[in-house]
């Protein structure tokens, strides 16, 4: 495990704490951490990726049977049923404890809801999805990943 300065920021103690139990299978039993897979403004580079600092990037990933739609300042992911439809987006390791803050960050249940879906590789993640009566208006993005491009 890392050694963790007591005169860091908070933020940056988190970081280690977090990336220490991404680390090692043992110290994770310390630290439930959970896996968020994000597709909009919180993955890396985006508006509002802050929410996630601290917290450990695993990777980028896709999720089945999704359709993503653009409504301007973010995307909305929909359950779709459809195999065709498939979602891109990216994986962070967060703490048990992060899930109610991006749950009031994402408008739980008002705009959207955390469901818990599964990848091919058959890992569970954290994933949140709108209603289909949300998008009635607006086109499905194609390719499943945001911001469109070109």
């Amino acid at each position: 495990m890392k050694t963790i300065n007591p005169s860091e920021p908070a933020r940056a103690i988190n970081r280690a704490i977090v990336m220490a139990a991404a680390e090692s299978s043992a110290d994770s039993d310390l630290l439930p951490l959970q896996l968020v897979f994000v597709y909009g403004t919180l993955k890396r580079g985006q508006a509002n990726h802050h929410q996630l600092a601290g917290s450990a990037f695993c990777g980028e990933a896709v999720l089945p049977e999704l359709a993503l739609y653009d409504l301007g300042p973010f995307p909305m992911a929909i359950a779709s049923g459809d195999p065709s439809h498939s979602l891109r987006g990216e994986l962070f390791a967060v703490p048990d404890a992060w899930l109610a803050a991006l749950d009031r960050f994402e408008g739980v249940p008002r705009l959207y809801e955390r469901q818990q879906r599964w990848l091919s590789d058959g890992r569970a993640v954290w994933v949140y999805v709108g209603r289909p009566r949300q998008v009635r208006h607006v086109a499905r993005i194609p390719a499943g990943v945001w911001p469109a491009g070109p």
